[in-house]
């Protein structure tokens, strides 16, 4: 029998996902660990009437994982409606917590028929596209800051709308040690990053998702998108207009903050 109570708190923000709604915050007793935030979180992926696009990986900051007591960072799944081209607006709201800039790389569908775990020398064979892309990052609740990693991964993973930059031929290029930056020229807003940032390297990130998937036996009918997390980590949005983000070898992506 399903316990009726979780699934209206589910059906709420579920709803408020899909139509860019705000709702009160829910119950503590999902977020405060990652096992029930984990739990909730596929409740409510279960209830998305929407193509699932990609994957993120989130918690990827080793410092960040260490001071809120977290091992590992999470995944959560992309709904294409929430995936724009660059150039391409996003409205914000007071829960919005900020911008990032990440790694993302466009997966073969083949890689669901692979039977063997992921590692450093199997993963480029799966890969057929990288790019820079944006995430606006926020909740769908009254609610702000981050107390736990499941604060994030009860509310989608935070995920407002990710920008994606040029898809480029994937290479095999040292992920690990590429510059970044995201400005708001307008305000005159700049933070420097550095992919090194990202789970040691956006590769390792990757994998982590990878292995995450085939362990929870996730299989699309598509290619993919996963995408890494933040190399200038979560940046505050001090102003409306556009935001560019660059990352090296893999270009720009930029978006209009309304």
């Amino acid at each position: 029998m399903k316990n009726s109570k979780i699934d209206k708190i589910a059906n709420k923000l579920v709803n408020a996902f899909t139509n860019n709604k705000i709702i009160s915050p829910i119950p503590s007793k999902h977020t405060k660990t990652m096992k029930e935030a984990e739990k909730f979180r596929r409740l409510c992926e279960s209830k998305v009437m929407q193509p699932i696009a990609g994957f993120k990986a989130a918690g990827t900051g080793i410092p960040v994982l260490k001071k809120l007591g977290e091992k590992e960072p999470f995944y959560a799944s992309i709904f294409k409606h929430n995936i724009l081209k660059s150039g391409k607006s996003v409205k914000i709201n007071p829960y919005t917590l900020g911008i990032e800039l990440e790694v993302g790389y466009l997966i073969k569908e083949s890689f669901f028929q692979s039977k063997e775990p992921i590692n450093f020398i199997n993963i480029h064979k799966h890969i057929s596209h990288m790019m820079s892309a944006i995430e606006v990052v926020g909740y769908r609740q009254k609610k702000k800051g981050i107390k736990s990693l499941g604060d994030l991964c009860s509310d989608f993973g935070a995920n407002v709308k990710f920008v994606v930059g040029k898809k480029n031929r994937y290479q095999k290029i040292d992920f690990g040690k590429l510059k970044s930056s995201i400005e708001n020229k307008k305000i005159k807003q700049l933070v420097n990053g550095h992919t090194s940032t990202v789970f040691i390297n956006p590769l390792n990130s990757l994998k982590f998702v990878l292995n995450k998937l085939k362990k929870d036996k996730i299989i699309l009918d598509k290619d993919f998108y996963v995408f890494t997390g933040s190399t200038v980590g979560v940046t505050p949005i001090l102003g409306k207009g556009v935001y560019q983000g660059k990352i090296d070898k893999l270009g720009s992506v930029k978006t209009k903050i309304i």
